[in-house]
């Protein structure tokens, strides 16, 4: 009969489809990334995953132990009882059990910080950046407060006021000072934060185009990011998806505009430091998300709602090399959504070099508008040197 009804369980079923789920995704991420995986790679991602399979069946092990440990003191109280002594007293128990999960909880908040603190994002690199750390720091440092109190109060109530035979527990149904203290105080500390929040975005969003700004248009599609800057001209030309997308021309660069034949593409994202970046962000299937860690940005990519982040980067990347005594260290743009099974593979490095680097290398890339584009356009001859058509013309006169 026992048997029968864990066969029949709901949660038992429930938790083999969520293992079974769980293998699924495992087998399929370790399938999907054998095949370009290095062997020290692999290695690592089996780590990583065995990692989690360790972890899962620890806690398996110790909820076993746990109903283990409450059959045996249940045999026990019932033991008691039927010689006629006074049975277990679960209320200590149960209120000892609150004292170690306090305890623990605890451990675990400084443990957190003290090793887990170490993997925090160093000094921002951008100017916005400095005012989102200083609100992400007072909302963690109230957040944290409000829950140290609570858990201490939550689990030592439980334990100071357990049942007891010596006293009975007193019914206190309603008293309107403890609600609106508790009601009125969050409510003032949610609505500073908020209204901080506020206008910290609004002085970080509200940012007018002037002329210096350096437009680039980044587009996300799975799985990679692809980038386009301005020509001498300063302007990037428009776009145009329902007319312009050939497999030449995979941006959909408009060239019925005239600034759009400068344009030039870019497999690095390459910033100048101290200028102002405005990043036009584009998705061509799903939303994608522009996040670069260093520098406090991110912005979703929607496909059919073009969207726009400005910034300026305060170092560059050697001299953040320098800082984190780091001399392999790349700023990085990665995808902050989960847009696909490649998803893992949309990363892009991000160097911040001085203007006179960023000037020198701007003039060595190459035009978006190759010849095979040229040829679909019918455009042959467009961003040629002036000698080499007055040649040409020459020689078909002859």
């Amino acid at each position: 009969m026992g048997f029968r009804r864990l066969i029949n369980s709901k949660k038992i079923f429930s938790l083999f489809a969520a293992f079974t789920l769980l293998g699924t995704n495992v087998l399929m991420a370790q399938t999907e990334t054998s095949a370009s995986a290095t062997p020290a790679n692999a290695s690592s991602k089996s780590d990583m995953w065995l990692g989690v399979g360790y972890y899962v069946l620890l806690f398996l092990v110790v909820c076993f132990i746990v109903a283990i440990v409450g059959k045996i003191l249940k045999i026990y109280d019932l033991t008691l009882k039927m010689q006629g002594k006074k049975g277990v007293n679960w209320n200590n128990i149960i209120g000892m059990i609150c004292l170690i999960f306090l305890v623990a909880g605890l451990y675990g908040t400084y443990w957190s910080f003290t090793v887990q603190g170490a993997g925090i994002l160093p000094e921002s690199a951008s100017v916005h950046g400095v005012k989102i750390d200083q609100m992400f720091w007072t909302t963690t440092i109230i957040t944290m407060f409000v829950f140290i109190v609570t858990q201490i109060l939550l689990f030592g109530f439980a334990f100071r006021y357990r049942g007891s035979d010596d006293r009975k527990g007193y019914y206190y149904p309603h008293n309107n000072t403890i609600e609106k203290i508790w009601t009125i105080i969050p409510a003032i500390v949610l609505t500073v934060l908020v209204v901080f929040g506020f206008f910290t975005w609004r002085e970080v969003t509200n940012t007018a185009d002037v002329k210096g700004d350096i437009n680039i248009d980044i587009t996300g599609h799975q799985f990679e990011w692809l980038l386009r800057y301005p020509g001498k001209d300063g302007k990037l030309g428009p776009t145009n998806y329902q007319e312009s997308y050939t497999s030449n021309n995979i941006l959909a660069v408009d060239f019925k505009d005239k600034a759009s034949y400068d344009d030039q593409k870019a497999d690095t994202l390459v910033l100048p430091k101290g200028r102002s970046i405005r990043l036009n962000i584009h998705a061509q299937d799903v939303i994608h998300s522009v996040y670069l860690p260093h520098f406090r940005v991110q912005m979703n990519a929607v496909p059919g709602l073009p969207t726009y982040f400005k910034f300026t980067p305060t170092y560059t990347t050697e001299e953040m090399r320098n800082k984190l005594d780091d001399p392999k260290f790349e700023y990085l743009l990665y995808c902050n959504k989960i847009c696909g099974g490649g998803h893992y593979n949309m990363q892009k490095v991000v160097r911040v070099v001085s203007e006179a680097e960023y000037l020198t290398w701007i003039a060595r890339q190459k035009p978006y508008l190759t010849d095979p584009l040229k040829k679909d356009l019918k455009l042959a001859g467009i961003g040629e040197p002036k000698s080499v058509s007055q040649n040409r013309l020459a020689l078909n006169n002859k």
